[in-house]
């Protein structure tokens, strides 16, 4: 093909890779790499924060199962990709992150902006690079990928020395290759199937894996087949419709929603693409007592709580169908659950509930209702997630976004762009605290630029909302958690954005149909009464993680 940049070679790998878009912020040490980008397919997303550009890039992971791909310079451009690049590595989502670097020539002694990058990004990243010469291009970059995107997937990390991507280099592109999955044995499935068979109330606690793995339609054949309930992560919902018979709900934030979904009469549960990280076993299993068997597609991590009978590793759907054919069980099954009829209770009581300012299971009710079956919800971190994750519920999996191995504040705004960016013709809500919302607001004028229109849901009550429940429950005061607000509208009008405020429950959805209309970002703020407790009933005990 003849010598050209290394930057050029670099970006022709990117296309190779399929991608689409880059995230980020352009710097001194990238500019051979940005003029590459330029004259390429891929788009290149100017954001206002290198964070914001790699939650982008999260985003399109999660949703696509391909990389997305961020960039930030050397020095301030990458250590602002942290955050969202350790969220991407513990909610595993394949993300690439690109940062420059100054002279290989300079490394080694006081620099100008130099700091050792591949180790602080090391602990969060499955796997990183320097690339040291131009010859090594098409290797690193399509390790990167296929690093990112082999189970578990997360994030990798490639940084570019400015010098080395300036230098000419004559190669081509390594040819893009699929993960390669194992296959579980005819002895372990049959030996997983006997103990389904045996079991007297087996159940199925479905985790963020099996959205990765699309297994989806798989699970609620084999959900139909043996007659065993099933609840969900948060990160989970919708792998089974909220309205099918044998959806217990959504467990992970109090003490007793695993008694109350009927796990602590289980004597099986089948743990399918449950990852540890999303919520400790220990509260499902705290007398180590059940037999639990597998489906994943990487051999469980090692927990005490958590030691499985049988291991069935590989695509998770796969599994799933060929465990269902082995199965001799048939539906008997109760798969009742007292938590789901609490919470969906609490659900549908509050659709008539005109307090103002609004309760959390008001204002749930009419994005509810508001949203159609495959439109997405994009949950930010704060109090307002711990209602989300409890009590918004989903037809279709991949339907409600939450960061919940990390979880940082700032998530939702930008991952909204991403998901509109992905899904242009699904409706996009992102939900966020007045706490969260200002850490990552910049960012509408990236979606006001793009025409991404997501619409932005602020609960406003001025407290970091999470902190003061549990300092009222530890302590009977909180501190150091009240803060002002800007005028919201007004500030989503500076960037040209139209936005309301609510002044009576009824607004609400009102607003929320005007808005979703629209084919521009917009903003409603939401006064919201937190006074009632997530907890809902004092029969669903403490709470067990954090917001």
């Amino acid at each position: 093909m003849g010598e050209r940049k290394a930057s050029e070679v670099f970006v022709e790998c990117l296309e190779a890779e399929g991608v689409q878009y880059v995230f980020g912020i352009p710097g001194e040490e990238t500019l051979d790499l940005n003029e590459s980008l330029a004259d390429s397919s891929i788009q290149f997303v100017p954001v206002r924060h290198e964070q914001g550009g790699a939650y982008m890039a999260d985003a399109y992971g999660r949703l696509t199962g391909r990389a997305g791909v961020c960039l930030g310079t050397l020095g301030p451009g990458a250590t602002n990709l942290v955050t969202a690049v350790a969220d991407a590595f513990l909610d595993r989502a394949p993300l690439v992150a690109l940062t420059g670097q100054s002279d290989i020539e300079r490394m080694h002694k006081e620099s100008h902006q130099y700091i050792d990058l591949i180790g602080i990004l090391r602990p969060i990243v499955k796997w990183n690079a320097r690339v040291s010469a131009p010859e090594v291009v098409p290797e690193v970059v399509r390790k990167a990928f296929a690093v990112a995107e082999s189970e578990k997937p997360g994030a990798t990390h490639l940084e570019l020395p400015e010098d080395v991507m300036a230098r000419p280099l004559d190669a081509s592109p390594l040819p893009r290759h699929a993960p390669v999955q194992p296959e579980p044995g005819s002895r372990e499935l049959q030996r997983a199937a006997d103990l389904i068979d045996a079991a007297e109330n087996p159940l199925v606690l479905a985790g963020n894996g099996a959205i990765r793995g699309h297994a989806s339609r798989a699970l609620r054949s084999f959900v139909h087949n043996t007659g065993i309930p099933v609840a969900e992560s948060f990160m989970a919902k919708g792998l089974v419709d909220y309205e099918d018979p044998k959806a217990l709900g959504t467990v992970g934030l109090q003490a007793r929603d695993y008694e109350m979904a009927g796990f602590d009469g289980a004597d099986l549960v089948i743990a399918v693409g449950y990852d540890l990280v999303e919520h400790s076993p220990k509260n499902w299993n705290p007398n180590r007592d059940k037999q639990i068997i597998v489906i994943d597609s990487v051999a469980a991590e090692v927990d005490q709580y958590f030691t499985p009978d049988v291991e069935l590793i590989g695509d998770i759907a796969h599994v799933l169908a060929r465990l269902a054919a082995a199965c001799t069980r048939s539906q008997t099954t109760a798969g009742t659950s007292r938590l789901h009829e609490v919470v969906m209770g609490a659900l549908n009581d509050a659709r008539n509930d005109d307090h103002f300012p609004v309760r959390p299971p008001r204002a749930l009710w009419d994005l509810r209702q508001a949203l159609g079956r495959h439109d997405i919800l994009v949950s930010d971190v704060g109090l307002h997630k711990l209602w989300i994750g409890r009590m918004f519920p989903a037809h279709e999996p991949g339907t409600v976004l939450i960061a919940n191995g990390l979880a940082g504040m700032g998530f939702a705004l930008p991952t909204a762009i991403g998901a509109k960016l992905v899904h242009p013709d699904r409706k996009v809500v992102a939900v966020s605290g007045d706490g969260g919302f200002l850490m990552n607001a910049q960012e509408l004028e990236t979606a006001a630029r793009l025409g991404t229109a997501v619409v932005n849901v602020i609960w406003e009550n001025a407290q970091f909302g999470s902190i003061v429940w549990k300092q009222d429950k530890k302590f009977g005061r909180h501190f150091g958690v009240d803060f002002g607000n800007p005028d919201f509208v007004k500030l989503a009008e500076a960037f040209g954005i139209p936005a309301w405020r609510c002044q009576s429950a009824d607004d609400f959805p009102r607003l929320l149909g005007d808005a979703l209309a629209k084919d521009v970002p917009s903003v409603i703020v939401v006064p919201i009464d937190y006074s009632i407790d997530v907890a809902i009933s004092e029969q669903l005990g403490a709470e067990t993680v954090a917001t």
